[in-house]
């Protein structure tokens, strides 16, 4: 009996701080500002794609002339992708379609883009896609920039 106490309280403190960890990583990230939840999905086809495969739910983070995304379900501190600002092309924007709509956040807007031949798409807020939109807007003079 208390073997069997012993190894439940094990399992209850390692899933407690394995929670923990989860929102300790969360602040680190947003620690230094400027991030928003934004899905994302890489290496889209051509065609489109509306069946909700391939999302990933995530944190983007501005870090000067970078975007940085990073899992939610991770524990990793370094960013999954980076986007650079020059090299982000916007091909276009629309609601979720089909299966989209469950895949993702209930107000979620997908914006169409190309980042070094890359097709990707990201799914995030109307007010982020605002901040979105205007950082790519206020590149250095001499950056192209796409907005489509």
């Amino acid at each position: 009996m208390v073997l069997a106490l012993t190894v439940i309280g094990s399992v209850v403190l390692l899933v407690a701080l394995g929670l923990f960890a989860f929102g300790l990583r969360r602040r680190v990230i947003q620690r230094s500002g400027g991030t928003f939840d934004c899905s994302l999905r890489w290496n889209v086809p051509e065609k489109g794609d509306t069946s909700g495969k391939g999302w990933g739910y995530g944190i983007a983070r501005y870090s000067g002339d970078r975007i940085e995304w990073f899992r939610v379900f991770s524990y990793a501190l370094r960013p999954r992708r980076v986007l650079e600002r020059s090299a982000i092309e916007v091909a276009g924007r629309r609601a979720p379609e089909g299966e989209e709509e469950l895949a993702l956040l209930s107000d979620a807007i997908i914006l169409a883009c190309v980042h070094r031949g890359t097709r990707l798409e990201l799914a995030m807020s109307e007010d982020a896609l605002t901040g979105f939109l205007a950082w790519l807007e206020a590149a250095p003079p001499g950056q192209r920039v796409n907005v489509a």
